[in-house]
């Protein structure tokens, strides 16, 4: 029997079974795909990149990795997080306990943990670690038809290995969300023609991606002690501190002039201008008229303008996209803008997509719809404790103790899982925490001979309600149609997912629960 099995060979996956090997501890990582890399093995679909910028996008834990890796831009595209994620598995010799296109059925614990493969292997370890990623099962929409469609279809986060050529073709992107804002102005640039369908209009940042430098990045180098220390402490697991002040007590030249600024610098900074953005209505609305100010001075034609401004949530409620030239390529001749709230979609057609306005003829449809986020790619595995199914526990949302256990379910741990931080953080910095976490536990019962651990149902009651009332304290529930409270999957409950009380905050929480016996955990 192995001492622990690991489901998925992402950021989580390769960071845990690192840290578990300087534990002495036997471990398999388990992966569905043919390679490591988790969301940046299947995420290959055009503009695809990170939004954290690249020197903190990254692992900590090893000194000599940190000043070895050379980024060469800002933002790093996909093929070079991937990169990255590839020399991380060779350099610490990872692949040796890596079984690649492996996809986990199912998952049982009866006195440890019993794990069925696709093919029908069983296997056996004490512990299970979900390593399967926030957002790793893609939501595809049922959509009248689709079998018909004679054209091509693909869905973003399950994107060809091979090239895609869009040259010449009519193509249709559904969904301007994060991922559908990096794709459309690379795919426009290729296609004959770019019909982008919107259901919610969506607010953007621009990226100001640009090479980096060898001064910058020698600089860096230098100071990733003090980076890392400062990312620790913050709310998002960002190197940057959220101002201080106020936008309601500024003036309003006040408010322009830090809001033109932090539009100028780019980035996901834009939301730490002031420190009330994300707590006051009346300071959200000033950075969400900026932005709608900025849509409507780029996008030339009034009316598409007009039907790309947000105006059902406030500004960074749902996860705040940065972009490269895309309200920009609205002004495009090839480029049409389809309003689903107007005219909603009826049926794909052999030879493209009907709205209630009317057909619109495409040779490939692309779905950027995003995923089934934070309970999806577990659900997505029969997953039995000794009392029932873990689809049973979440029937009505999920349930955990500081997203890294659920009662009921002993020896299971969920890296950055629902009600973590997780989503709402740059996620190497949550990732690192919760396997640092996990492993000190693990080695807590192996020096006191403890065999079994289990949140308790008191614990995660409390849990619960402090997932739902940090959310409260915030504007974030009010994006209603945000995956955050799993909107954009029918059917799925209406529940605030990640932790929204602050990275640093919630690590004292873990660490307070630690060394207090572990606090809300039954150890026998």
């Amino acid at each position: 029997m192995l001492d622990v099995i690991v489901i998925g060979a992402g950021f989580s996956g390769l960071c845990a079974l690192h840290r578990l090997r300087g534990l002495g501890m036997s471990a398999l990582v388990l992966e569905a795909g043919d390679g490591v890399g988790g969301t940046w093995y299947w995420n290959r679909y055009p503009g695809a990149r990170c939004d954290s910028e690249s020197y903190y996008y990254s692992f900590s834990f090893d000194e000599d990795l940190q000043q070895e890796w050379r980024w060469s831009e800002r933002y790093p595209a996909q093929p070079e997080v991937l990169a990255y994620l590839d020399h991380v598995a060779d350099r610490f010799d990872l692949r040796r306990d890596i079984r690649l296109g492996t996809t986990v059925v199912s998952a049982t614990f009866d006195e440890g943990w019993t794990v069925l493969t696709a093919t029908g292997e069983r296997l056996r370890a004490r512990f299970l670690i979900s390593a399967v990623g926030c957002l790793s099962s893609a939501n595809v929409p049922e959509l009248p038809g689709l079998d018909s469609f004679a054209g091509d279809w693909y869905h973003t986060g399950r994107w060809p290995h091979e090239d895609v050529d869009f040259t010449g073709r009519r193509v249709g992107v559904i969904g301007t969300g994060s991922t559908g804002i990096q794709a459309i102005p690379v795919i426009a640039e290729q296609a004959a023609h770019l019909a982008v369908f919107q259901r919610t209009p969506n607010f953007s940042v621009p990226a100001r991606n640009a090479p980096l430098d060898e001064e910058f990045q020698a600089q860096v180098r230098a100071e990733y002690g003090e980076i890392r220390a400062l990312q620790r402490e913050t709310s998002n697991g960002h190197p940057f501190r959220i101002s201080p002040r106020n936008a309601v007590e500024c003036t309003a030249e006040e408010r322009r002039e830090a809001y033109e600024a932090a539009w100028e610098r780019g980035g996901l900074r834009f939301r730490a201008a002031f420190n009330d953005l994300l707590s006051s209505e009346d300071a959200n609305d000033t950075a969400a008229e900026f932005i709608r100010g900025k849509i409507r001075e780029t996008v030339r034609d009034p009316e598409v303008a007009e039907r790309l401004l947000p105006r059902d949530h406030p500004f960074a409620a749902k996860r705040p996209p940065i972009d490269t030239g895309y309200f920009e390529t609205y002004n495009r001749d090839d480029v049409t803008l389809v309003d689903l709230r107007e005219t909603p979609i009826v049926e794909v057609t052999r030879d493209g997509l009907r709205t209630t306005g009317g057909e619109h003829p495409l040779d490939a449809l692309v779905f950027a719809t995003g995923f089934d986020a934070m309970t999806g790619p577990l659900l997505g595995i029969d997953v039995r404790g000794p009392g029932g199914t873990l689809a049973e526990k979440w029937r009505d949302g999920p349930r955990s103790y500081l997203g890294l256990q659920v009662a009921g379910f002993p020896n299971l741990f969920t890296i950055t899982g629902p009600g973590s931080p997780s989503v709402l953080t740059n996620m190497p910095t949550s990732i690192e925490q919760h396997v640092d976490w996990i492993a000190r536990c693990l080695e807590h019962m192996r020096q006191n001979g403890f065999h079994r651990i289990e949140a308790t149902e008191e614990a995660e009651r409390d849990w619960g309600r402090e997932v739902r009332e940090a959310a409260d304290r915030t504007l974030l529930p009010k994006a209603e149609s945000s995956w955050y409270l799993g909107a954009n999957v029918p059917g799925k409950p209406r529940v605030f997912m990640p932790y929204a009380g602050g990275l640093a905050h919630y690590a004292t929480l873990c660490d307070r629960a630690a060394h207090n016996d572990y606090e809300g955990f039954h150890l026998t």
